[in-house]
């Protein structure tokens, strides 16, 4: 459990602080982080506490979808955005393109490092994550449909309200989804090793996480 918990935190953390790299490389981000954008910037609310506010509202829907919230989830809408917002501090915002671009790919790269960090712990999905799961259980379209419709409706309404939509949405959109697939199967927690030893009197037998997780999550799961 100890080992889960610290690849939670990390996870949720270097996620926080990969979003920060991809907003300050100013070339795009993710549809949630353009919607994040656009509310901040009509609110005035600093970028990691709307982050924070826009995870809460998700998950009060999981309550008619009647989802079920893990510590992971939980921890999600704590962590998050603070990381983020640190990041923002901490992190300058290159002026010219040429430090923009590999300063978006590094975040990319590390968002998938630490989607596998956080969802190889099981201990729970992100609220948004949950929002898909849910909607799919109720209504039975087929998970991509769903996916979809919630990331272009998402992205419609912040760009509507003035966030960055550019080639790093659509380079986003197009890679986060491979990264993810490679960096589950290495990140997830695994007792695998436990199985070669034998198990003592009495004992259940322990069995093997990876495959289970890497299987479910194959997408960007904050």
């Amino acid at each position: 459990m100890l080992s889960r918990s610290v690849r939670l935190v990390a996870g949720l953390v270097l996620y926080g602080l990969a979003i920060s790299l991809m907003v300050q490389a100013a070339i795009g981000v993710s549809p949630w982080d353009v919607l994040t954008q656009g509310i901040s910037r009509h609110t005035g609310l600093p970028f990691g506490w709307t982050t924070n506010l826009i995870g809460v509202v998700v998950l009060l829907l999981w309550i008619p979808l009647r989802q079920r919230p893990g510590v992971g989830t939980v921890l999600n809408v704590l962590l998050v955005g603070p990381s983020a917002q640190l990041g923002l501090a901490l992190v300058p915002a290159p002026s010219s393109l040429l430090l923009r671009i590999p300063l978006f790919a590094v975040g990319l790269v590390l968002l998938a490092v630490a989607t596998g960090l956080y969802l190889g712990a099981a201990l729970g999905p992100g609220p948004r994550d949950g929002l898909m799961t849910g909607v799919q259980r109720r209504t039975g379209w087929p998970i991509w449909a769903v996916r979809g419709g919630i990331e272009l409706t998402v992205l419609v309404v912040g760009w509507l309200l003035g966030g960055n939509v550019g080639v790093g949405t659509l380079a986003f959109a197009l890679l986060i989804g491979p990264l993810v697939h490679r960096a589950m199967p290495m990140l997830a927690w695994d007792r695998q090793d436990a199985c070669a030893r034998p198990d003592g009197p009495g004992r259940r037998p322990r069995i093997s996480t990876r495959a289970r997780v890497s299987a479910r999550c194959g997408t960007d799961c904050r």
